[in-house]
């Protein structure tokens, strides 16, 4: 049998060790909760970068499923704040089987959350082989806005640019792949040369 002092610490025991129990729970709910609401916590709250790739290769579909363009890097890396990447050592490849392939390559670049607007900064470079419908393009410049897709380039800093035979230094450009457009609106020096006679024909 049980004496009315043996009972007591029974019930004694039983509450301390319900109450520890309740305790415990209450933490892991407590904890859970704060977890919870981490995980649900919204990517703009962070701000230190979240993604970093080395020597990557990225390509952007058209809504047709065509490829549009190329990029590729040292190293990338995706901030959460605005959703837009750095890239080191950055080389873009146009990739449309309508309009001659281009390439261009800087120091580094700064795209944008949609992917439309690709900001490329020191020592800019940009090379267009000549085609039977273009002349050879090559410029240099330590700015360039590319929009990929519109095919279109655009500069406020000086460039400085080879067109076939033909020199073009100038600020504020614009420039349109596809249809050939090439607009420089301040501080224009153009020289031209001939080109020189194919003998062999």
């Amino acid at each position: 049998m049980i004496d009315g002092r043996s009972a007591n610490r029974f019930r004694l025991v039983v509450v301390l060790a319900l109450g520890a129990a309740i305790t415990l729970g209450s933490f892991w709910v407590l904890e859970v909760m704060r977890r919870g609401i981490i995980d649900a916590a919204p990517d703009a709250q962070r701000t230190e970068p979240d993604i970093y790739v080395e020597k990557f290769n990225f390509v952007r579909i058209s809504q047709s499923g065509d490829a549009q363009y190329s990029i590729s890097g040292r190293r990338l890396v995706h901030n959460p704040k605005d959703d837009s990447f750095e890239i080191e050592l950055p080389i873009v490849n146009s990739r449309s089987e309508k309009r001659p392939p281009m390439t261009t390559t800087a120091q580094r670049a700064w795209v944008e959350q949609d992917y439309s607007r690709v900001h490329l900064y020191n020592n800019v470079e940009v090379d267009r082989p000549a085609t039977p419908a273009s002349q050879h393009f090559r410029l240099e410049s330590e700015y360039l806005l590319l929009l990929p897709d519109d095919d279109v380039m655009k500069s406020d800093k000086p460039v400085d640019i080879t067109l076939g035979t033909s020199k073009l230094l100038g600020s504020g450009m614009y420039a349109n792949n596809a249809t050939g457009e090439l607009r420089l609106s301040s501080n224009v020096h153009a020289t031209y040369q001939p080109p020189i006679p194919d003998l062999a024909r």
